[in-house]
């Protein structure tokens, strides 16, 4: 070969590894970078999808016509049809204002508005019990609906069950909900008032909520029960004078609590609530009339409706092999219980039937009495990452760990040649039951003991601007359903466009993904079909995107805390989501 010739073989070489490395760096950022500075980047999963498809043939295109022999042949072929670009037209509007034309240009930029002008309460899934949509018939809420009783609403918390939902107002005041409510009045309606509630948990039959200054109160769900239930004496704003509550419900005391200790979360299952003091301790309680805890859910060994002490059958047990933990959060299925204390350590108990306990499932022992340490640090084995939970969620019989894997010198690795070190990965973990696609791994399973990674929710990063740097996307929150999850997404957002700003400048909020059971339209997609990868969803308020004349699809973004004018007021707010049993719901949050 000529000399000639062989530096145009090198240039060929050396110019199709350049167009295919590239390629591979365009696609890496299309696929695990999510920036939304772009009002392009509202298109949704399948765009980005089309975009590498497309990438991938152009990349494959220069490879083919950078190999052959050298590039004096190549430009003597004939040249290949090219692909004919389409620019998207300008959506900005002649004459209107800034406010106007970002409307326009940026569908995130439409949501958030929507989310400070009109708060509220949307809900789908089933509508059986009258909960997803109180004033209709309809069998199903297919896709999201407003409820109006909640317009212009804020909530505290919100929990749904399939025949009920309860809310907290902004002042503190319990609403229900649902034939579980009320067979003849399903509509929305205050019934426990005064107590400054901040948080609620659920049962079967009841309703436990937390207030403000950790008293725990539990509640029948039933209009008839607190009617006709025993009413305790309460105290009057007249000195000296007590009367009876206006409805039945009992309260819950944990025992021996100290000085300035106190209730502050609590969590719940179909029989049970955890509840969580200040100083790290944990106690349990059954929750419900129909059945005592029996499960192991409770946390106290050999603890039976036999067995139990002297008391309430609903009284507060404190979990006392966690002592010496600092326990900070809790979260309870179905019938199982998990608690995370500040070291990153997880214990679960109760019910191990589908392996939501994080252990392989044994027929001869299907539930676990005491609180067991779940062995997270052998999903990391041979990684060189050092993993910590940051926080877990659990519902029906799946549970979750979101974990940051921090990068650290290897055995037998040199300090100075490692890679890496110090950098954080954020993944999420899910074990139960996935036959429904609840896992959210991509796989129908009936059992899963040991944690699996949700792929779609780890190993994510961004761009920050702000901090200059790129950083891990951890999960916001993760909602659990009885077969159904939501995670919100702690991406970069941006809340602060003004008329000081350029019309370029929109809002945008946090993404959100769906999956598992969808039987009862549950999703919120439109259609039954159970999904085992998280997807997204359409916005809340399709009415006001058509409005805005988009015909292509964008996904559903949810609106972080901010302080915003509420009515003349300034309040600071956010969106939320839950998910409960084959209900759905997304509130504006105080």
């Amino acid at each position: 070969m000529s000399l000639h010739a062989a530096s145009r073989s090198a240039m060929a070489q050396t110019t199709r590894k350049t167009a295919i490395r590239r390629f591979q760096l365009l696609h890496l950022r299309t696929r695990r970078f999510i920036h939304n500075r772009s009002p392009s980047t509202v298109v949704k999963q399948k765009t980005w999808t089309r975009s590498s498809a497309i990438t991938l043939a152009a990349a494959a295109g220069i490879a083919m016509l950078y190999s052959s022999s050298g590039l004096r042949q190549a430009s003597a072929e004939v040249a290949p049809t090219s692909v004919e670009m389409t620019i998207e037209k300008s959506k900005r509007k002649t004459g209107a204002s800034k406010e106007e034309n970002r409307d326009l240009m940026s569908s995130q930029h439409l949501q958030v508005k929507r989310s400070w002008e009109n708060p509220g309460l949307y809900a789908w899934g089933s509508n059986t019990g009258k909960v997803a949509a109180p004033d209709s018939e309809e069998i199903y809420v297919k896709t999201p609906r407003r409820i109006p009783y909640f317009n212009d609403i804020l909530l505290r918390d919100v929990k749904l069950d399939r025949n009920f939902g309860a809310a907290i107002k902004e002042n503190g005041d319990l609403v229900q909900w649902g034939k579980g409510y009320s067979e003849e009045q399903p509509q929305p309606a205050v019934t426990f008032r005064g107590k400054d509630l901040e948080s609620i948990a659920i049962s079967r039959d009841r309703i436990v909520g937390l207030s403000k200054n950790g008293s725990v109160y539990s509640i029948p769900v039933s209009r008839m029960d607190q009617e006709a239930g025993p009413k305790p004496l309460e105290a009057s704003w007249i000195p000296f004078w007590n009367s009876h509550s206006n409805i039945s419900y009992r309260k819950m005391k944990p025992k021996d609590l100290s000085y300035n200790e106190k209730v502050i979360a609590i969590s719940g299952g179909l029989e049970h609530v955890l509840l969580l003091t200040n100083t790290g301790r944990v106690f349990s309680a059954a929750s419900g009339t129909e059945d005592f805890p029996s499960r192991g859910q409770l946390g106290v060994p050999g603890l039976t409706w036999s067995s139990r002490p002297e008391g309430p059958y609903d009284m507060c047990h404190e979990i006392t092999t966690l002592k010496g933990f600092d326990i900070a959060k809790v979260a309870a299925g179905d019938h199982h219980s998990l608690v995370l204390d500040k070291e990153g350590r997880v214990f679960s108990f109760g019910d191990n039937s589908c392996g939501q306990l994080g252990f392989e499932y044994r027929s001869e022992s299907p539930f676990i009495d005491a609180p067991s340490l779940v062995p997270l640090q052998k999903l990391y084995a041979g990684t060189n990452q050092i993993p910590k939970v940051t926080s877990l969620s659990a519902g029906g019989v799946n549970s979750f760990f979101t974990v940051d894997a921090t990068r650290v010198v290897g055995p037998g690795e040199n300090a100075s040649e490692a890679r890496g070190l110090g950098k954080v990965t954020a993944d999420t973990w899910s074990c139960g039951q996935g036959i429904k696609g609840t896992l959210g791994n991509g796989r129908w399973t009936h059992l899963q003991g040991t944690p699996t990674k949700v792929q779609s929710l780890s190993g994510l990063f961004e761009y920050d601007e702000i901090k200059n740097q790129v950083i891990p996307i951890r999960m916001a929150q993760i909602s659990v359903g009885s077969s159904h999850a939501a995670a919100v997404m702690d991406n970069v957002t941006y809340l602060d466009a003004s008329e000081n700003s350029s019309e370029n400048d929109t809002n945008w909020g946090a993404d959100v993904l769906w999956w598992g059971g969808n039987e009862y339209y549950q999703l919120g997609t439109g259609k039954r079909n159970n999904i085992t990868n998280p997807i997204y969803i359409r916005p809340l308020d399709m009415a006001a995107e058509v409005q805005a004349g988009r015909k292509e699809e964008h996904r559903f973004h949810i609106t972080p805390r901010h302080t915003v004018n509420v009515q003349g007021r300034k309040v600071s707010m956010e969106q939320r989501i839950e998910c409960g049993r084959h209900v759905t719901a997304v509130y504006s949050g105080v």
